[in-house]
């Protein structure tokens, strides 16, 4: 394992920056790895030299896009153990959780080289003239990539939402460079992966400046990515703070640029009667297990569960804080998203309308989380907005209420949210209907009777949701159409055939399906 402590600028490294910082981890002889801080003037290279390879980048064809993105996934488990090793110790997260997460990160590749050999992606669509209608034009159209994309990984994924994570492979995958900010919390993982990913380029014969890493803890190295001309899109994933600043700032540029913030969600859960009756105890139990799952860091951990005050709710209550009661939260991620932990729990512990259900053990850990519950009123939780606030960890609060209304309340009055889950059994479903309607406007995924926590790679997954969930609630972060995020609609107007993007000439020779004429086919045009 080489690491540097430089950027990676396309091809070429860096390390031109006095000031440096100090990563968590140490090399053989225990002496801690140190990053140097991104320069302004080497921000600037590595956006020009994106820049430059995004004319070239964009022209490769998708055959080669997806040979790249399959040599990225290759390269990461040539990696061996060593990532694994390295990534547990600044991380602090265990072995299984980080072999799978490597593999859905390796797995999210292949499955983004899959969409651009299929291709149906680009959304081709061909109206043409006819006999009934001469004066009509030949209008194609099709997605083209953005340009250059600023990405910022995640803490809690360090492969999944990282480096060669879901807004880099589907940026690439649009066909727009990427210059990676790394997270100062696992920058030699970062390097790792951002060297697999410059070998990668090589191999497959990408441009130069394909994929750039940048180090930095300063917020003005993000700052800076932002502000530069040449990017036309930015990625983030992390804390509302972070990805509302970044957001505001783009849009101070001379010309504005979509910033995709992926910012945190309560995750609000609803237990209808019915269900609360019949699988209480089940329910209570699973749920609490959902709320630990990854020392309660995970985007859509579920941190508000609505309940109706009925007879079986001081069982299920009682089930959950024997659960809680029962647990350890586990070392988290790293000291400021304790302390964070810490300030939250402490202010809802506080709170003059706020009771504690369960409190954890506490491990002879630093920065070692304790589980905690708590409960309130719904009309308590109604008129007090801090209470709805996310506490990123393994925090719940529970909320009861009287009657129909002051569930449906709590409904309306939600923020933006990734997720929102409801349990209910036949006549739940029937009876709370308008509940369903209500949530569809609040969260970018809706769940029945199933936990939030996971997010699958596949088709249809939207990961995303409305503000402050997101600054964007129409895309989504994970699945296919992440990659939307990163392309825009060109209509070719009267072009002739030869002149045509491949994807948009005649004898259709990618075979790709497209909207001919409103019907989707992968049929030549005659």
């Amino acid at each position: 394992m080489i690491i540097t402590g430089n950027q990676l600028i396309g091809y070429a490294q860096s390390g031109d920056g006095s000031e440096k910082f100090i990563g968590p981890v140490a090399d053989e002889a225990g002496v801690p790895y140190s990053f140097h801080e991104a320069t302004f003037a080497e921000i600037d290279q590595a956006i020009h030299k994106a820049h430059t390879a995004a004319a070239p980048y964009k022209r490769t064809s998708y055959i080669k896009r997806a040979e790249f993105l399959e040599k990225i996934a290759d390269e990461i488990m040539a990696i061996g153990p060593e990532l694994i090793t390295v990534t547990m110790q600044e991380s602090n997260l265990p072995e299984a959780r980080l072999l799978g997460e490597r593999d859905r990160t390796t797995g999210q590749l292949r499955f983004f080289a899959k969409i651009l050999r299929e291709g149906s992606w680009l959304r081709a669509i061909i109206d043409l003239p006819s006999a009934t209608n001469p004066a009509k034009g030949d209008l194609r159209q099709m997605q083209i990539p953005l340009g250059v994309t600023g990405v910022w990984g995640a803490s809690n994924f360090p492969f999944a939402f990282s480096v060669a994570g879901g807004d880099t492979v589907s940026a690439l995958a649009a066909g727009c460079p990427v210059v990676h900010k790394s997270h100062p919390a696992h920058p030699v993982t970062c390097e790792l992966v951002g060297q697999a990913i410059v070998k990668a380029a090589k191999e497959t014969g990408m441009p130069d400046g394909v994929f750039s890493l940048l180090h930095g803890i300063s917020y003005q190295t993000g700052l800076q990515i932002v502000r530069h001309p040449l990017i036309k899109a930015i990625a983030f994933t992390g804390s509302f703070q972070g990805g509302k600043a970044l957001f505001d700032e783009a849009n101070k540029r001379d010309e504005p640029i979509p910033v995709y913030s992926e910012m945190g969600s309560v995750n609000p859960v609803f237990i209808l009667p019915g269900i609360l009756s019949e699988k209480g105890t089940e329910l209570a139990k699973a749920l609490a297990a959902s709320n630990l799952l990854g020392v309660g860091q995970f985007c859509t951990n579920p941190g508000v569960v609505v309940l109706p005050d009925g007879d079986n709710t001081p069982a299920f209550l009682a089930d959950y804080k024997a659960t809680i009661e029962d647990a350890s939260g586990g070392v988290m991620l790293t000291d400021n998203i304790y302390r964070s932990f810490n300030k939250g729990t402490e202010e809802f512990a506080h709170h003059k309308n706020v009771a504690l259900l369960a409190k954890g053990k506490q491990l002879d850990k630093k920065s070692a989380a304790v589980p905690q519950a708590f409960t309130t009123t719904a009309a308590n939780f109604l008129a007090q907005e801090e209470l709805s606030e996310e506490v990123f960890g393994p925090s719940s609060i529970h909320i009861t209420t009287e009657n129909k209304e002051e569930i449906l309340a709590i409904a309306r009055n939600l923020k933006g949210q990734l997720t929102a889950t409801i349990w209910g059994n036949a006549d739940d479903l029937k009876t709370y209907s308008e509940l369903q309607h209500i949530l569809e406007d609040k969260a970018g995924r809706l769940i029945i009777n199933a936990m939030p926590t996971g997010v699958e790679v596949n088709y249809a997954m939207v990961h995303g949701g409305p503000f402050p969930a997101t600054t964007n609630g129409a895309t989504t972060s994970v699945g296919a159409t992440a990659i939307y995020r990163f392309t825009r609609p060109v209509c070719f107007q009267g072009f002739p055939n030869e002149a045509l993007p491949e994807p948009l000439q005649n004898n259709n020779p990618l075979g790709i399906l497209r909207q001919v004429d409103g019907k989707f086919t992968t049929a030549a045009v005659i």
